[in-house]
């Protein structure tokens, strides 16, 4: 698995709660990457939980340093990189997202919702209806989330294991598309 993507890196989109941490974690391990969660790395530069630093900054600010972060990213190799799920909202970072694969690991409404029910951490999901706003933010990223190299769609009760298994099978018919393997930032 070493050789697969020939050190460039891999990028995980998705809505929160898709699994792109746990899934992450499992693919870096079996890739030999190293694993890395932009959310992560925001909240240990900052100090503080996303939930405050959107309720003392704003989100056009979070997305600022998260797109700052994510440049910071893409100029190290050999990463599996799990990005907050907003991140595919700003224009340029897809152009540090398409300099390695990006995949789209695509979860339904219910199957997020069931996940995210008990999470209070999440600043977007504080809302009356928190399943109608997961809702209404999938319909908004739907189209951004499609411009990943590869879709993996996730069905019920699907463990992180499979998941894993699955995107790393479907990596070779990407890497077979002509300019298919980016050269890093």
């Amino acid at each position: 698995m070493n050789n697969l993507l020939k050190g460039i890196n891999l990028y995980l989109v998705a809505m929160p709660g898709a699994g792109k941490t746990t899934v992450g974690r499992l693919l870096a391990k079996q890739l030999g990457y190293g694993f890395i969660d932009t959310d992560e790395v925001i909240v240990k530069a900052v100090g503080q939980p996303i939930s405050q630093m959107f309720a003392e900054q704003g989100e056009a600010e979070f997305r600022l340093l998260e797109s700052k972060v994510l440049a910071q990213i893409c100029a190290i190799q050999k990463l599996v990189v799990a990005t907050g799920g907003g991140i595919i909202l700003r224009r340029e970072n897809w152009s540090y997202l398409h300099h390695g694969l990006v995949v789209w690991l695509d979860a339904a409404v219910d199957i997020l919702y069931s996940r995210l029910v008990e999470d209070t951490t999440r600043p977007l999901l504080q809302d009356p209806d928190p399943k109608a706003k997961l809702r209404s933010l999938l319909e908004q990223r739907q189209p951004l989330y499609a411009q990943a190299d590869l879709r993996i769609t996730i069905t019920e009760g699907e463990t992180p294991e499979e998941i894993s298994t699955r995107v790393l099978e479907a990596i070779p018919s990407v890497l077979k598309k002509p300019d298919s393997l980016p050269n890093g930032c």
